[in-house]
């Protein structure tokens, strides 16, 4: 059938979006004023978004529209000039014109779509939408830009928002996915399995197979807490914070959990100290690989942080850890500790200092994040919590106050 189109009937059916989209992708009916695409990395979230604004805009419904993402960057080089952005699903001959410099798209029919960054919730205040696209809403750093997005959205007979992110449990976004005027669509990575690189969906899922990430990024579902957990998310984002500069910080250590003899993950945890007391977790440098690999991020991190030691464990490598360190070129303080207790139990004192309000995150750190939610004692986490153990071992350093240049200590 294909064979006998003509290149311009091909060119349109490329271009044909219901053609193509799952159900999950399209518009919801219904009376609703936000549409929360709420899905799993790689669903086809921010096509789903693209079309949207292309459709609006081609149809002549959406005029004075918003596109909202964490950073202008993200705006940018996802939502607009991206893969799967604005440019690349519009047919040449109805593509927007996009001015960088103004933060705009402009269609050839007077529809405008405006573009804003999340980091500056202040910008929203002033503009007026009669749609808006806001893209992965759960990174945002301030819930006011939500606030003040929705408060923009007030021109037109009906105006609506698109919002597309892969969940995390916040208070404001569970609030917003059961509000009664929400449209709630769901959907897991696999459902685009087709448009992906072959064997991603089969390795993730061998991976994180029953793990509280493969749930939350793969699933596209939230996580809800275990009662028995060391740490609540209600616990977790509380701690987030801006932190203090690195004149500020009197202490900064790195935790490693070092993946020993394979290409396992390193937990890598860049943690300090401040003038005033409090404790902050500045940085998860963790990765996947061999020795050589996670020992020169080690030491790229010290070098950026001005970092004072290095905290590693070394129960499947004695020496070696301390070796392998000191033989990377940069001379770095090392201390080792070695485990003697139940993972559960080292972490209950850290555990206490977060609910104690006395450790704050620099930032979102999604896995380590939902390592420490999945802690809950006399139960095993698989696969093993790498990042977890290793800020439970910078930590316990910090809060005890321990010298870099003592002996080997046992937790």
């Amino acid at each position: 059938m294909l064979a006998e189109l003509s290149p311009a009937a091909l060119t349109y059916l490329r271009y044909e979006w219901p053609l193509w989209a799952r159900p999950t992708q399209l518009p919801p009916p219904g009376d609703w004023r936000v549409w929360l695409l709420l899905a799993g990395r790689g669903f086809g979230k921010t096509r789903a978004g693209a079309e949207w604004i292309r459709a609006l805009a081609g149809q002549g419904i959406g005029r004075q529209m918003g596109l909202v993402g964490e950073t202008f960057d993200d705006v940018r080089h996802v939502m607009v000039e991206g893969p799967a952005g604005v440019l690349a699903v519009s047919r040449p001959t109805e593509r927007p014109q996009w001015t960088p410099s103004q933060r705009q798209l402009v269609w050839m029919n007077g529809a405008r779509a405006r573009c804003f960054s999340a980091d500056d919730p202040e910008q929203l205040r002033g503009p007026e939408f009669d749609f808006a696209w806001a893209d992965e809403i759960a990174k945002w750093r301030y819930p006011a830009a939500w606030d003040n997005l929705m408060l923009a959205l007030r021109i037109g007979a009906a105006p609506q928002c698109l919002a597309t992110t892969t969940p995390r449990s916040i208070p404001w976004l569970r609030q917003l996915a059961s509000a009664h005027d929400t449209c709630l669509a769901t959907g897991k990575t696999a459902d685009n399995a087709v448009n992906l690189a072959p064997g991603f969906v089969a390795a993730m899922q061998q991976r994180y197979d029953g793990t509280p990430l493969a749930i939350q990024e793969l699933d596209g579902r939230f996580l809800n807490d275990d009662a028995d957990a060391l740490w609540t998310r209600d616990m977790v984002q509380q701690c987030r914070a801006t932190p203090p500069t690195r004149a500020f910080l009197t202490r900064i250590l790195i935790g490693v959990d070092p993946a020993i003899g394979g290409p396992g993950e390193t937990g890598i945890i860049v943690a300090g100290k401040d003038r005033s007391g409090h404790f902050w977790v500045l940085e998860d440098g963790s990765c996947a690989g061999h020795s050589d690999h996670w020992v020169r991020r080690v030491h790229h991190l010290a070098a950026k942080w001005r970092a004072e030691a290095v905290i590693a464990e070394v129960n499947q490598g004695g020496d070696l850890v301390r070796s392998m360190l000191h033989q990377a070129g940069r001379q770095l303080t090392v201390r080792c500790v070695r485990a003697v207790r139940a993972k559960a139990v080292r972490a209950e004192p850290v555990a206490a200092a977060y609910a104690r309000q006395q450790i704050s995150h620099a930032g979102m750190f999604s896995e380590l994040e939902a390592q420490m939610c999945g802690c809950v004692p006399g139960r095993v986490q698989t696969p093993s919590p790498d990042r977890l153990d290793a800020l439970v071992w910078v930590m316990n350093a910090l809060l005890s106050g321990a010298e870099t240049i003592s002996r080997e200590i046992n937790i």
